[in-house]
């Protein structure tokens, strides 16, 4: 959590701060040019220096987020590419594909990405459910030589939705705690929200995407020939074999989410899952699970297997250290109060409760650029509020509250730039499709949660 450091600065002067530090950002990717990671490093430093902290205040803030993310973000993005290059590679990716192809139309395909988008994104964090879906994403857009937003918006829908506003994802169930809403009432309003917010920010707002963004595939992580095909292995592992394997992360991330909710503290159970659910872990127990599912099974010996995931860690290195540059500057921003300031400003106002929720969550999102903290940081300021609430409007102040915290994502958040990397887009491109869904989900959520507060 963010700590306030000593500064002298007044709120016009914080405020002030942010939108300077936003311009420089964009100012120097899109005029000048420069490395996004030199760009929000300059960026942090700029607002630190505006909101007169210390030379070495800024830097300590700075590092700690730069450190925080590499050791929670970063270590995930390099599992997660292992694991898609050994689904690359030994044609399990291949498999998987040809399933989706063979069983859906071009039109229905973005129907279908969506549906996996959810699934995958239940019980993870946004960033791990798309390392693991970047290959499938790709590769269905060679596959079925589809637009590349018209498959890929639809699984970020899904991935983002799911995010927001249905437990046992982690961002709801930290706003049930805080807000003491009741987890039945909240899940069940999320799913019946989240069905049509993923069909409208998803498969429809697709068709708009890959119009304003009409990009192919990049060949990050594939040596696909030209009818898509990236498997390199003498023989392809069994379909079931490959699911089983991309689906352990999400089974035992699912189990942990599931052990919170029900197992008591401290039962045996409770703690072998809450120990193998970690993401660290069920990543890492993926990976050298994928080794043998994915590696041995499809042929590949020894020094092909190593040489796979050798290269699989050079086309992340950038993305690494632009996603770590994201954090350090979300970390300064944080650190200077300036999220604090909006949001409690954003309380004051005469507006109704769920409306607020979102507000709220909106101005922490857009100050910090993570959906969890804007999420954690809203549900904490709305305590007193959600108090007064029947249970029914509780749990759509969680909802409001999971809505905003995923408004307009742009240059300071991870999901931004690895979606941006992983697609090989410009940060125009990137806020003409990422951007925009985001905010179409954000809205279309926040008018499902008005509308259902008139009906109950």
């Amino acid at each position: 959590m963010p700590v306030i450091l000593e500064t002298t600065a007044g709120t016009g002067q914080l405020i002030a701060a942010a939108i300077i530090g936003f311009a420089i950002i964009i100012a120097l990717i899109t005029k000048f040019k420069l490395h996004p990671f030199l760009s929000l490093t300059i960026g942090a430093l700029a607002v630190g220096a505006i909101a007169q902290l210390s030379l070495e205040e800024i830097l300590e803030s700075y590092s700690t987020g730069v450190g925080s993310t590499v050791a929670s973000v970063g270590v995930l993005i390099a599992l997660g590419a292992i694991i898609g290059k050994l689904l690359a590679d030994s044609g399990g990716a291949d498999e998987i594909v040809d399933t989706l192809v063979s069983k859906a139309s071009p039109a229905t395909l973005p129907w279908a990405m969506a549906l996996i988008g959810a699934v995958i994104g239940l019980p993870m964090f946004f960033e791990i459910g798309l390392v693991l879906l970047v290959p499938v994403i790709l590769l269905v857009t060679r596959r079925s030589k589809l637009p590349l937003m018209r498959v890929a918006i639809p699984a970020l829908a899904g991935l983002s939705t799911i995010h927001a506003q249905v437990p046992p994802h982690p961002g709801p169930l930290a706003a049930i705690g805080l807000l003491k809403a009741d987890l039945g009432v909240t899940l069940g309003l999320g799913v019946l929200i989240a069905i049509p917010t993923i069909i409208v920010a998803g498969p429809l707002f697709s068709r708009l995407a890959a119009r304003w963004v009409p990009v192919d595939a990049p060949d990050l992580f594939l040596n696909s020939d030209e009818n898509g095909r990236s498997g390199i292995a003498p023989s392809h592992p069994k379909i079931s074999v490959n699911l089983m394997t991309v689906l352990l992360p999400v089974i035992l991330m699912k189990g942990k989410a599931l052990a919170d909710i029900f197992a008591a503290k401290g039962t045996v159970i409770r703690n072998a899952l809450d120990f193998l659910g970690q993401p660290m872990f069920a990543l890492l127990l993926t990976t050298l699970l994928a080794i043998f599912t994915l590696g041995k099974t499809s042929g590949m010996d020894k020094e092909a297997i190593s040489d796979c995931i050798g290269a699989s860690l050079p086309p992340i290195a950038g993305i690494l250290l632009i996603v770590a540059a994201g954090g350090g500057f979300k970390q300064v921003l944080g650190d200077t109060g300036i999220a604090k300031l909006l949001a409690a400003g954003s309380t004051r106002s005469s507006v109704s409760p769920l409306l607020m929720a979102w507000l709220v969550a909106v101005v922490i999102r857009l100050a910090t650029g993570s959906a969890t903290v804007a999420t954690v940081t809203a549900a904490g300021i709305l305590e007193p509020v959600a108090a007064t609430l029947p249970p029914s409007l509780a749990a759509l102040l969680v909802l409001a509250i999971g809505c905003g915290s995923v408004f307009f994502s742009h240059v300071n958040d991870a999901g931004f730039w690895l979606i941006k990397e992983y697609f090989g887009i410009s940060v125009g491109e990137n806020i003409k499709s990422w951007s925009l869904m985001e905010t179409v989900l954000s809205v279309c959520g926040l008018l499902l949660v008005l509308l259902v507060s008139v009906i109950i």
